[in-house]
Formats: structure tokens, sequence, C-alpha cells
């Protein structure tokens, strides 16, 4: 199973804790996924209608214009690595919106169905017991 090529995200969404289903990225997020054949990839999700700034400078803004972007965004490029017989991911990140992120390996578990790819993130990464999913679709050509 290889993950090269470009993927369009069909949908995130979390289930917390207590069974809840919440939407940090919106009912319809956009997003892109880029994995070319070394296994480098470009990973982009965006909350879409996220407010613009009042100033219209991007050094300007204030706190809650600065907070939307953040927490409305997911972004990150490095390695990933493909591992059909345990189904997991491994993401190797190089960059991230997510400072924080930078110089760690991520496991995901995964599961190919029809041209969609579906991956969880643990819900050890929350801290709070939330378990998040991204659901891509391999692009057409």
């Amino acid at each position: 199973q290889s993950l090269e090529g470009t993927w369009i995200m069909a949908a995130a969404y979390e289930i917390q804790a207590d069974g809840k289903r919440t939407t940090n990225y919106g009912e319809h997020p956009q997003g892109l996924f880029i994995v070319d054949k070394a296994g480098r990839y470009s990973m982009q999700i965006f909350r879409p209608g996220r407010a613009k700034f009042a100033s219209g400078i991007k050094a300007h803004g204030t706190a809650e214009e600065y907070r939307g972007p953040v927490v409305g965004s997911s972004t990150h490029t490095g390695r990933v690595d493909v591992d059909s017989a345990q189904a997991k991911l491994t993401f190797i990140i190089d960059s991230s919106s997510f400072p924080n992120w930078e110089g760690t390996r991520q496991i995901r578990d995964f599961v190919f169905n029809d041209g969609t790819l579906t991956y969880s993130v643990p819900a050890s990464a929350s801290g709070n017991g939330t378990v998040a999913y991204s659901v891509w679709r391999r692009a057409q050509p």
C-alpha cells in the first residue's frame, strides 16, 4: 500500500473521552496531503471561514485574531512510513505549525478502504482522552 500521490481531505473529527463527536476543523474541512516516492510529505488542514484580521496585516492581529488561524489549522512536513502489516503510519515531523511536534515521530493507526485513507491520532496526543480522525480521499488525476 502506497501513499504516494495527492490526497484531499474528506473529513476531520474527534471523539471525546465521553463519546461526544466534535469537529475542530468544521463540518467541511479543507486539506491537502501530498506524498512523494521517497515518502516525503506535506500536509495542510484548514477550518473554512476563519475570520480575517481587521487590520489586514499579518503582524498586527489581536490575540483572538491570532487564535483562529492557529487552532483552525494544522500543517506539517517531513517523512511518512507505512507499515501495512501492523496498519501503522509513522510521521517523522521536520516542521510544523505546532512547534511542539517538530522533531517528533508520531504513530497513527490507519485503514485503507476503496481509495480512502483514515487514520487516528491517539488519545495520548490530546492528553484529555480525545481521539482525532483524519479522512483523506485519493485525488483523481
